[in-house]
C-alpha cells in the first residue's frame, strides 16, 4: 500500500537580501513516520522547518501540509501541527496544570491535564511550577503541550539537547510512543545516534541544499559500500550503553 504524503516541499527557497539560506529544497514526509532533518548549524534546516510551521515566509517554492497549500491557507496548517516551544515560551510562575488549561484555551480544545501529565510521567508534578522542573521534565512537558490541539504532525527542534543519557533515552521512548498513537514526527538533532535510533528516514542538509535523503540504515550501507572504514574497531556497545546499564534506565528526575 502506497504511503500518504503528509508534508510536500517543492523547490523551497529562502533569501535574506543577498544571502540564500535555503536553495531549492524538495522532500516529502510520509504519514506516521519519524522524519529527521539533519545538518550543521547554519545549514538551513531550522529556516525550512519554520517555513513549514508558518512561522517564517518563504521566497519561492511550494509547501503542502496534510494536503493544505501554505500559500492559500496557513491558518488551516496551524490547526493540524504541534510545535515544541523552547523553555522561554512558558510562564515560569504557573504550575503545569494551569499551563495546560491555558494552552487548551488558546487552542480552543479540551484536554484532561491529569491524563496528559500521566502520559509523560509528570503526574506528580501537576502542581509544580514550570521553573521548578528539571531539564528532562521541561522537555517532556514541552512535548506534552504540542499534543493539546491533537495535531497530525509535531515538530521537535533538538528536543534532547542538554539532557543526560538517561533523560535522553527516556525521551526517545516517549517520541516513539507519540508516533505509535498515529502522529507524524519531524525532528532536528545534532546527535546522530539519536537520528539513527528514531528516524525512519532522514534528510541531510548542508549549505541550504539536501545532499542525502534515505533511511539511516541505507545511508550507512552506502557509505560502507563506498569503501569507508572506521579507524577504531566497532564494538557491540558504546560508553553510553555502559552508563545506562550501570546506572539504570528507570525514569529519574534529571
Amino acid at each position: 500500500m502506497e504511503k500518504r504524503k503528509i508534508i510536500e516541499v517543492k523547490d523551497l527557497v529562502k533569501q535574506y537580501g543577498d544571502f540564500t539560506a535555503v536553495k531549492g529544497i524538495s522532500f516529502d514526509v510520509y504519514e506516521n513516520e519519524i522524519f529527521g532533518l539533519l545538518g550543521p548549524n547554519g545549514a538551513g534546516k531550522s529556516t525550512t522547518l519554520e517555513i513549514i510551521e508558518t512561522l517564517r515566509e518563504k521566497t519561492s517554492g511550494k509547501v503542502f501540509v496534510d494536503g493544505i497549500d501554505l500559500d492559500k491557507d496557513p491558518g488551516a496548517i496551524k490547526k493540524v501541527i504541534g510545535v515544541q516551544l523552547q523553555s522561554s515560551g512558558y510562564y515560569p510562575g504557573l504550575n503545569l496544570t494551569e499551563l495546560i488549561i491555558l494552552f487548551c484555551g488558546l487552542y480552543n480544545e479540551e484536554a484532561d491535564p491529569k491524563e496528559l501529565l500521566k502520559l509523560f510521567n509528570l503526574e506528580d508534578k501537576a502542581k509544580a511550577k514550570f521553573k521548578e522542573l528539571s531539564g528532562g521534565q521541561k522537555q517532556r512537558f514541552s512535548i506534552a503541550t504540542t499534543l493539546i490541539n491533537k495535531p497530525k504532525i509535531i515538530f521537535l527542534d533538538e528536543p534532547t539537547t542538554g539532557l543526560d543519557p538517561q533523560a535522553r533515552r527516556n525521551l526517545w521512548d516517549l517520541i516513539q510512543q507519540v508516533r505509535a498513537q498515529g502522529t507524524t514526527v519531524v525532528i532536528t538533532t545534532h546527535y546522530m545516534d539519536e537520528a539513527e535510533f528514531l528516524c525512519d528516514r532522514c534528510a541531510i542538509v548542508d549549505s541550504g541544499r539536501i545532499i542525502a535523503l534515505e533511511s539511516p540504515d541505507t545511508l550507512i550501507d552506502q557509505l560502507v559500500a563506498g569503501g569507508f572504514e572506521r579507524k577504531k574497531e566497532v564494538k557491540k556497545a558504546n560508553l553510553e550503553d555502559v552508563f545506562i546499564h550501570m546506572t539504570g534506565k528507570a525514569l529519574r528526575e534529571s
